[in-house]
């Protein structure tokens, strides 16, 4: 079955009994199957462990034990993946996007970005950044579009959808603007996760030695300012300001790495599952102002550009992070609902098209698309997060 516009406008409606879309994919690390890959690391060098069921739609999934599993990207993650491909891909979409523009700010570090996309803040629509900027030279939040956003809810979402699509998706707290402000909160209508399937180690670490041709000394002693290292010295008293550390710490002399760091892992099997639920989606509502036929068109827009941005972050062979570079084995798509059934393989140019024609229809019936087929918005630190930037980086002028 193919997805139609007509299919998801119907899936989405108010009165649609259909539960979603799930995708299921089998994965294999670039140096084929059983080859080691990295999961996630998180604070105290541990990677996060559970056990699960295996599911029946998943290769091998008849065991009748939970088995062990590493999560190799959690939910969280690969909803900022999906938002990093949009935003590159938005020239050819038009979706909307607001840019922060940091230009004027003296000397960042060359590592640093010149410009923060909408979609690339960390909250979305209820991000510090947005609180703390100002558009045409007025404070967001009470410039008029800036209220509109500020103040927008999942069932008063007209202002999202104008500018901020992928917090109706991938969900957003507006938890920033103090507690008797704005606190809507709304639940991701898009999941994904990669899974690690029966690890064949568990306690590997990495061991080795960091080189040095002349095999200096890391016993030695130096001096210097932690900010910048370019001006250390050899010595033992520290002036204000300055630390004392090992000749290693500044990068010299032969290193043994200490094995606190975990292993990349060999997996009996590599999964991705990818569902969008409509129940969360008919939640969104765009306001007293719109009809339901407005709603579902907006809900259906949501989907097609969940479903395009699933092919481009994944539909070809990606990497997650040093050491784990995934290719494609298999995929399946299935529509739920009153009868589950197998849907045709997305593609990219398959999905861009529904986004498309998505998008016209969302016009035709009113869905306000303010931002969209637009210049980026310009927006500009205030001086409180422009102050704060400098002082994180207080060496970046004279660098």
């Amino acid at each position: 079955m193919e997805i139609t516009l007509e299919r998801l406008l119907t899936g989405t409606s108010n009165e649609s009994f259909e539960d979603g879309i799930r995708l299921d994919t089998v994965l294999e690390p670039l140096g084929g199957s059983g080859a080691t890959v990295k999961p996630a690391i998180y604070s105290g060098a541990v990677y996060q462990a559970d056990r699960r069921w295996p599911s029946e739609h998943e290769p091998q999934g008849d065991e009748k034990e939970p088995q062990d599993v590493y999560v190799i990207d959690n939910v969280p993650s690969q909803a900022n993946r999906y938002e990093d491909a949009l935003r590159r891909s938005r020239a050819k979409t038009g979706l909307p996007e607001m840019v922060l523009d940091l230009s004027a700010l003296p000397g960042l570090p060359p590592h640093l970005p010149r410009e923060l996309s909408s979609w690339q803040f960390p909250h979305r629509n209820a991000d510090a950044y947005l609180r703390d900027s100002t558009l045409d030279g007025t404070d967001f939040g009470k410039h008029e579009i800036g209220r509109w956003i500020l103040n927008a809810t999942h069932d008063t979402a007209a202002a999202l959808m104008a500018w901020w699509p992928q917090a109706l998706l991938y969900g957003f707290w507006q938890s920033h603007l103090g507690k008797k402000r704005n606190q809507a909160k709304h639940a991701r209508a898009w999941t994904s996760e990669i899974i690690g399937w029966q690890p064949a180690g568990k306690e590997t670490k990495v061991l080795g030695l960091k080189g040095d041709p002349l095999n200096l000394s890391i016993e030695e002693s130096a001096i210097y300012d932690d900010r910048d290292h370019e001006g250390w010295r050899l010595g033992s008293k520290p002036e204000k300001g300055e630390v004392k550390k090992k000749l290693s710490e500044l990068g010299h002399g032969q290193v043994p790495v200490s094995g606190t760091t975990p292993a990349a892992v060999s997996f009996r099997r590599l999964t991705q599952r990818a569902t969008v639920s409509f129940a969360q989606l008919r939640r969104i509502g765009l306001g007293p102002d719109y009809d339901d036929d407005a709603d579902a068109a907006a809900r259906a827009l949501l989907v097609a550009m969940g479903l395009h941005a699933h092919c481009l972050a994944f539909g070809r062979g990606f990497a997650l992070r040093s050491g784990t570079d995934l290719r494609v084995s298999s995929t399946s798509t299935m529509w739920l609902g009153s009868n589950d059934e197998s849907l045709d393989t997305l593609t990219p140019q398959a999905t861009r098209e529904l986004l498309e024609l998505a998008k016209q229809h969302a016009r035709l019936v009113g869905v306000p698309l303010n931002g969209w087929d637009k210049d980026p918005i310009k927006l500009t630190p205030k001086d409180n997060v422009a102050k704060a930037i400098e002082s994180s980086w207080p060496l970046a002028e004279e660098s």
